[in-house]
C-alpha cells in the first residue's frame, strides 16, 4: 500500500522549519507545534490533481494543508512567514534559519498556487464537459423514471398494513444507497489519512536511518585510515626493535639513538602536560569543594538570618501591640483627667459663688 501511495504522491520541494498554529482562542497568539525544526514539503498529487503543504513530527501529521488559489503566504518578519487555511480553520507559521529560506519557501508557494489555480480550471473545464453530457442524458432518463413513477403500484395481499408502492421503496433504495456510500467515503479518508500520516512518518525515519548510516560509514572510513596508520606505526617500531636487537652487540647507531631520544622526550613533554592538566583538574576539584562548603556556610548563615529576622518581626508585632495597649491606656488617662479638670472647674465655680455670698453676707 505504501508504494502505491508513493507513485501517487511526489515530493515537489522541502525546507527545514519551526511550525506554529494560532491560538484558536485568542486568534493572536502563536502556539508551538514542533519542539524543534521540522521537514516541511510541498506534495503533489496525481490522482486527485491537488496540491498539498505536509509536514510531520513524531508519530503524527503537524501540517496536511491543501493549497487553494484563494490562499496567500505572507512574510510577517525576516525569517518567519504565514499563511490561513479555511478548510483546516487555522493559520500556519514557519520560522526558518535564514531569510533565502524563506524567500525560497514564498517563491515555491507562488508558483505552486498558480498550478493549482490552473488545475482547477481544467477540472472545472471537465466538469462543465461531465454536466453537459449529463444534461444530454437527462431527459431520456427523467422520462423512464416518469414511466416507472406512473405505473400502477403493485400491492400485496397480506393486508391494508403491507400496501407499499414502487416509489416508496425506490426512494428507500436510493437514501440507503447514499448513506452507505457516504460511510463509505468517510472510511475511506479517515483510512488514507492515517495510512498518509504512516507514510510520512516512514519516510522521515527513512530519512535520519539514511542519514545516520551516512555518517557511520564516513567513521567506519575515518577508522580504517586510523588503524593502517597504527599498523604502519607499528611494523615501523617493529623494524625498529628487530633492528636495535640485530646490533645489541654492537649498541644502536646514532640515528636511532637520537630518534628514541626524541621520543622519549616527547612522551615526557606529554607526561608533564597531562600531569599539569590532573594538577588543574585537582586544584579545581579542591576550589569546587571549597566553594560547596562555602555555599552550605552561607545557606548555613542565611537560615538563620532568615531566624533572625522571623525573631525581631515576632518582637516587632509584640512591641507593636504593647505600644497599642499603651495609647489605649494613655488615652484612657488623658479621658480621666479632663473629667476630673471638668469636676474641678464645677468645684471652683462653686466654692467662688460662695466665697460671693459671703463677702456680701459680711459687707451686710
Amino acid at each position: 500500500m505504501y508504494p502505491l501511495h508513493r507513485e501517487r504522491e511526489q515530493p515537489i520541494f522541502s525546507a527545514r522549519a519551526h511550525v506554529f498554529q494560532i491560538d484558536p482562542a485568542t486568534k493572536r497568539n502563536w502556539i508551538p507545534a514542533s519542539k524543534h525544526a521540522v521537514t516541511v514539503s510541498f506534495f503533489y498529487d496525481a490522482n486527485r490533481n491537488a496540491y498539498r503543504i505536509i509536514s510531520v513530527g513524531g508519530t503524527k501529521a503537524i501540517i496536511n494543508s491543501t493549497i487553494t488559489p484563494n490562499m496567500t503566504f505572507t512574510k510577517t518578519s525576516q525569517k518567519f512567514g504565514q499563511w490561513a487555511d479555511s478548510r483546516a480553520n487555522t493559520v500556519y507559521g514557519l520560522g526558518f534559519a535564514t531569510e533565502q529560506q524563506l524567500h525560497q519557501f514564498s517563491e515555491r508557494f507562488k508558483e505552486i498556487k498558480e498550478a493549482a489555480r490552473l488545475a482547477r480550471e481544467k477540472s472545472q473545464d471537465k466538469m462543465e464537459l461531465a454536466n453537459a453530457a449529463l444534461n444530454i442524458a437527462a431527459p431520456q432518463f427523467s422520462q423512464d423514471l416518469s414511466d416507472d413513477l406512473q405505473s400502477p403500484p403493485v400491492m400485496c395481499v397480506n393486508g391494508p398494513e403491507d400496501k407499499l408502492f414502487r416509489s416508496q421503496s425506490a426512494d428507500i433504495t436510493l437514501s440507503s444507497e447514499k448513506e452507505r456510500i457516504k460511510k463509505m467515503l468517510s472510511e475511506g479518508s479517515i483510512c488514507e489519512m492515517n495510512l498518509e500520516a504512516e507514510l510520512f512518518t516512514l519516510q522521515d525515519s527513512n530519512a535520519k536511518l539514511v542519514a545516520a548510516l551516512q555518517e557511520a560509514n564516513t567513521n567506519v572510513e575515518q577508522w580504517k585510515k586510523q588503524l593502517a596508520a597504527y599498523q604502519e606505526e607499528t611494523e615501523r617500531l617493529r623494524d625498529q626493535v628487530a633492528e636495535l636487537e640485530a646490533h645489541g652487540s654492537h649498541g644502536p647507531s646514532d640515528m636511532l639513538k637520537d630518534e628514541l631520544t626524541q621520543s622519549l622526550e616527547e612522551l615526557e613533554a606529554l607526561l608533564k602536560a597531562k600531569d599539569e592538566e590532573i594538577r588543574i583538574l585537582q586544584t579545581k576539584k579542591s576550589d569546587f569543594h571549597e566553594m560547596e562548603q562555602e555555599r552550605e556556610e552561607a545557606i548555613h548563615r542565611l537560615r538563620e538570618l532568615e531566624m533572625r529576622n522571623a525573631e525581631l518581626e515576632r518582637r516587632v508585632q509584640s512591641t507593636e501591640q504593647t505600644l497599642a495597649s499603651t495609647l489605649e491606656e494613655r488615652d484612657r488617662a488623658e479621658g480621666e483627667v479632663q473629667r476630673v479638670i471638668q469636676i474641678l472647674d464645677v468645684k471652683i465655680f462653686d466654692l467662688n459663688d460662695l466665697r460671693q455670698s459671703l463677702v456680701k453676707l459680711i459687707n451686710k
